[in-house]
């Protein structure tokens, strides 16, 4: 029986000092010698510091045993299944956290209409300004959305030569969007799971949201979406750029670059905070 010793909660690493996600398919994630480690279809065998990952995305072909995964409760390390196909996103295990004070705290807000109107206007004010929510309704503000997200791709094909039609694809006909459909698609699901890790770990509801609300993820829809617009979108459109016939391994690694380099694991936890006026 593999030996894990259970670490104590205060000295794990916090959620935004966290390294990026670390995406593994093809192989077996287990516990050996009183740590976690990979074994992949190709041989490749290493070690994985879990206590200091932000997330363990796996992909198709995993198989992960129970000791691996207590392992990753104990660490609060969030695991995420994923794929393709257009979905990315299929279940999660949640891990531990300190108490369930963020969740509470959500909930009561989001159950206030008043409070949730002020959370979705700050959320908003992310995208336009303090000034330019003035006076705007949160259905305004949702029509003013669609608006600058459609520019936004208009001027990002343009930018980096892209033919964009409008955001058009089907999961269930995945072969038939065309390739920055799909490197969107690809991006922004990734991103889901970063933020759906986050949110978890934090000890934040995936299920309550404020802009978003008739859905499982609508919290985890209403943070990514703060942060497509320097992230996922630039990233496929790069990639599509580089490569027209990029696969959504190039959109989603252009978007690791993005996701480093803008600092968006170690931002995220603060900016929720703020959102719901949520003391770290």
């Amino acid at each position: 029986m593999p030996v894990f010793e259970k670490p104590p909660l205060e000295t794990l690493t916090p959620a935004r000092e966290r390294w990026t996600p670390i995406f593994l398919e093809h192989g077996r994630l287990e516990v050996d010698d009183s740590s976690v480690k990979w074994i992949g279809a190709d041989r490749t065998v290493f070690r994985l510091p879990v206590a200091t990952l932000s997330v363990i995305m796996l992909g198709p072909g995993t198989t992960v045993t129970h000791a691996a995964m207590k392992v990753c409760a104990e660490c609060n390390t969030p695991v995420c299944w994923v794929g393709a196909e257009g979905l990315h996103f299929y279940a999660r295990g949640v891990g531990n956290t300190h108490d369930n004070e963020r969740a509470r705290h959500q909930a009561s807000l989001a159950v206030s209409p008043s409070k949730r109107d002020a959370v979705a206007r700050r959320m908003f004010a992310a995208r336009f300004g303090h000034e330019g929510i003035e006076g705007k309704t949160v259905k305004e503000l949702r029509g003013m959305e669609g608006v600058r997200v459609k520019s936004l791709y208009a001027d990002l094909g343009q930018k980096y030569g892209v033919t964009w039609k409008g955001r058009n694809y089907n999961a269930s006909r995945w072969e038939l969007s065309d390739g920055i459909n799909r490197a969107v698609s690809a991006a922004n699901a990734a991103l889901y799971s970063l933020t759906t890790a986050v949110i978890c770990s934090l000890g934040y509801l995936p299920e309550i949201g404020f802009i978003h609300v008739n859905s499982m993820r609508a919290f985890v829809f209403d943070i990514a979406d703060l942060y497509k617009a320097e992230c996922t979108l630039p990233a496929a459109f790069e990639a599509v750029a580089l490569n027209p016939h990029a696969s959504e391994d190039e959109a989603i690694s252009r978007l690791k670059s993005h996701l480093e380099e803008r600092r968006i694991l170690s931002r995220m936890p603060i900016e929720i905070a703020d959102l719901l006026k949520m003391p770290l």
